[in-house]
């Protein structure tokens, strides 16, 4: 894997490439096809470089996620889903991803143990909670591993109050083909040939033993499972709870 570096590296952040067994640094134009740049806005992914400006970049202070956050008491459905408590509840994020709902849960005030097995999508997201840190204090009940998340749940010895798995959605149709960060991040899977891992992780995780479990779908999506105890509907997603 290469990384173009147009700025110096902080320390932190090249510490986060640690999983990657060979990382050549650049200065002048990437010979890869995909690669890392890094600027003064931090780390980015480019996914082909044949259309190099199609990247994929992280920022939890701006953006949809950065309003996202901004809103917290708006994320209604998400709160249903865990469900009315006054206590700090310890949280399982098997499917981390860009970390979307584990910031929403870090906001309300729960503690978070969030996996991501991609190397890649795990780099970009440290980057972005080291640039973060400092301004959402939230972000020290977090977390945050790049592994194989049903092993790591099996090592660890507390008991979580959820288990949350947001697995890929299946292929999107020409009328949703809108967001082109969801086709990025198919794109760094399928370069990592994690492909068609989703749902084969839901399956193991229902094997274990468990208080709750959040399963996030799209709302017509089939049920695989027939135990679910109750759904929280949104008007493009639903959560599945199971108990």
């Amino acid at each position: 894997m290469q990384i173009f570096i147009k700025d110096d590296i902080t320390k932190e952040t090249y510490e986060s490439f640690a999983n990657f067994s060979k990382l050549e640094k650049v200065t002048d134009k990437p010979s890869a096809n995909n690669y890392f740049v890094y600027d003064s806005n931090g780390l980015s992914f480019v996914k082909d470089s044949i259309n190099p400006k199609e990247v994929l970049h992280i920022d939890f202070l701006s953006g949809a996620l950065g309003w996202r956050l901004k809103r917290v008491n708006h994320e209604r459905n998400l709160r249903k889903a865990l469900g009315k408590t006054d206590k700090q509840l310890s949280i399982f994020d098997s499917t981390a991803g860009l970390l979307t709902d584990t910031m929403i849960f870090l906001s309300l005030g729960h503690k978070v143990v969030a996996v991501e097995q991609s190397k890649i999508i795990y780099s970009l997201v440290k980057d972005a909670i080291l640039r973060a840190k400092d301004k959402i204090p939230e972000l020290k009940n977090l977390i945050f591993l790049n592994d194989n998340s049903l092993e790591v749940y099996k090592s660890m010895s507390k008991e979580f109050d959820v288990i949350y798995l947001d697995p890929m959605y299946p292929s999107l149709n020409k009328k949703n083909k809108k967001s082109g960060r969801l086709e990025n991040i198919k794109k760094i899977l399928e370069i990592e040939n994690f492909t068609n891992c989703g749902e084969n992780l839901v399956k193991d995780f229902f094997d274990l033993e468990y208080k709750k479990i959040i399963l996030k779908r799209p709302l017509k999506y089939e049920k695989n499972y027939s135990n679910i105890n109750y759904q929280v509907l949104g008007k493009t997603t639903r959560f599945d709870i199971y108990l």
